[in-house]
């Protein structure tokens, strides 16, 4: 059948199976049914063309063939633009000059998107430790970073500590719990090492959710206060640009710190466990104490998390930390790519900030947004930055004979 009557079929099959939905309302006050068909039209033209392009980006995949492709003197002047080092550090300098004057001009709406993005920014790239590095599928992440928001509220509830005393008492905490995690799944991996994070995911929040005498239940802490700058009272905008900026040194600082550790001597016992478990513990490669490093490491960002978030919100309750929220940070990981920074940090700001700048596209942002996420795990399961390898060169001593 060609090309075109596959299309054709496609988009009259799409308009019956929406027809309830997209071409029917029921108006209730008048008593009456309002048929829709303009819509429906619409659609079938989308899907129409939509299946052709499905159709030719699928045949250029069983060929070998790249989906899209540049010229080669535009991918050949690409790369001698990526190869410049004064470029990439002017536009490094640009993109922070940007972050850091955006509270100036920036609207109230805006700069809260921007930290929760950031603070997402900061879970991924901690998770990105534990599965990208470590290649141990975690699905219970978001405890973690519960428990950090949690500290900060019951300490600052029942003790009257601030911002800054809880920060590092949330993030050891959740250290801690990762390695009391981390000893039981020693020997799991695989499904049943993400089967065994889930349960301990849920029974974080059900410890929360039930253990009302300490966490208040459902009703959750409130009133927990934002960060103090030298005792000065500071306005709902000023604290919230505040906030920002706290929030953006706390990612620079998580980006430095896992880059440092990627390269280093951890961090290289981390990929090769990730790589092949056996291999690596007979060349010498302290398994478990690899794995309770990934879990620590991994979890205590979580940890500095949670205490930002609950800076931010002032009010924290169970129901902000479900296992969808460990989806979605896995799905950041997943699609930067697992173990590129670079790539979580974008999969992050995408994954955050498209579904609040589709309102416009209410009716249809999250059918958007599955499909992108369905293409990208088709045509790009890698990521879109798939993990940096280190290359060696091997280069020849002077006065060596060729």
């Amino acid at each position: 059948m060609p090309k075109i009557a596959k299309a054709f079929l496609a988009a009259i099959w799409f308009m019956a199976l929406t027809l309830p939905v997209m071409g029917i309302r029921l108006n209730l006050l008048e008593n009456r049914v309002d048929w829709r068909l303009d819509r429906l039209l619409y659609l079938g033209i989308a899907i129409f063309f939509l299946t052709l392009v499905w159709n030719w980006c699928f045949s250029r995949k069983a060929k070998g063939l790249p989906i899209f492709s540049l010229p080669a003197s535009a991918s050949q002047a690409l790369r001698e633009l990526g190869a410049r080092r004064g470029l990439r550090r002017s536009l490094l300098g640009l993109l922070v000059l940007g972050l850091l004057i955006m509270p100036v001009g920036g609207s109230f709406y805006q700069i809260n998107i921007m930290i929760s993005a950031m603070l997402y920014i900061m879970l991924a790239l901690g998770l990105n430790i534990v599965v990208g590095l470590a290649g141990q599928l975690v699905l219970g992440y978001v405890s973690f970073y519960a428990i950090g928001a949690y500290a900060f509220g019951l300490l600052h509830a029942n003790f009257g500590l601030g911002f800054w005393a809880c920060l590092p008492v949330g993030g050891l905490l959740a250290a801690l719990f990762g390695l009391a995690l981390g000893f039981p799944v020693l020997r799991l991996r695989g499904d049943y090492l993400a089967i065994v994070t889930l349960g301990f995911g849920e029974i974080t929040r059900l410890a929360l959710l039930n253990w009302t005498s300490l966490t208040n239940g459902p009703s959750g802490i409130s009133d927990i206060p934002r960060p103090g700058f030298f005792g000065i009272d500071l306005t709902l905008n000023q604290s919230t640009a505040y906030l920002y900026y706290l929030t953006l040194a706390a990612v620079i600082l998580t980006i430095i710190v896992i880059a440092r550790l990627k390269n280093s001597r951890t961090g290289l016992a981390l990929q090769a466990m990730r790589e092949d478990e056996i291999a690596s513990e007979a060349m010498g490669v302290n398994i478990t104490a690899a794995k309770l490093q990934a879990f620590s490491l991994g979890t205590c960002w979580a940890g500095f998390a949670g205490v930002i978030f609950a800076a931010k919100t002032t009010f924290i309750n169970p129901s902000s930390f479900t296992f969808m929220e460990s989806a979605m940070i896995l799905s950041m990981v997943v699609l930067g790519g697992m173990g590129s920074i670079t790539g979580v940090i974008i999969a992050a700001i995408i994954l955050i900030m498209a579904p609040e700048y589709l309102r416009a596209f209410s009716e249809y942002r999250m059918l958007i947004f599955g499909a992108i996420m369905v293409i990208m795990m088709i045509f790009r399961p890698q990521g879109l930055m798939s993990g940096e390898r280190r290359k060696y060169r091997i280069t020849k001593l002077a006065g060596e004979r060729e």
